[in-house]
């Protein structure tokens, strides 16, 4: 599978996020909390949700399955004018990026083991300390094995 390399230009997002690890997942548990108000957001770009992930620095050098990161249920906005009560804001810094097409059941992991542990030890970049982000649209579909998203993984040369 063949990322295409793309800049993204700076996002703002507003949402909610969990402190998590992949040994306690609560991926789960923080999109509940959130889609029952996504409607709240009223300043939306598009009808596509982002699930980003923000990890330490250290995170992929001495990774356990205990490491903490930082997992985000959002929506990209024009403006942070009126946040709803209970989320938060983010912006996501523009940057370069790998960009792969997954389509597949959403608990697989096999693209990310590929992406960490094949494309980016085999191609011209390295991995950035910036946020991961998936890009969900009307194609995505939980637990479906015909559901399509967008995974952005922050590279640099």
């Amino acid at each position: 599978m063949k990322p295409r390399i793309l800049t993204a230009s700076e996002k703002k997002l507003i949402g909610k996020r969990l402190v998590m690890s992949f040994a306690d997942y609560k991926v789960g548990e923080l999109w509940k909390n959130f889609m029952p108000r996504r409607k709240e957001i009223n300043n939306s770009l598009s009808p596509d949700l982002i699930s980003m992930t923000v990890y330490k620095p250290t995170h992929f050098l001495n990774f356990t399955p205990s490491n903490e990161f930082e997992k985000w249920a959002s929506a990209e906005v024009s403006d942070f004018d009126n946040v709803p009560s209970g989320m938060e804001t983010f912006t996501l810094a523009g940057g370069l990026y790998a960009v792969f097409d997954y389509k597949g059941l959403n608990t697989d992991d096999s693209i990310f083991r590929y992406i960490y542990g094949e494309w980016i030890p085999n191609s011209d970049y390295d991995l950035d300390n910036r946020p991961h982000f998936e890009i969900l649209s009307e194609k995505y579909k939980n637990n479906d094995p015909e559901s399509e998203e967008e995974i952005w993984i922050p590279i640099k040369r």
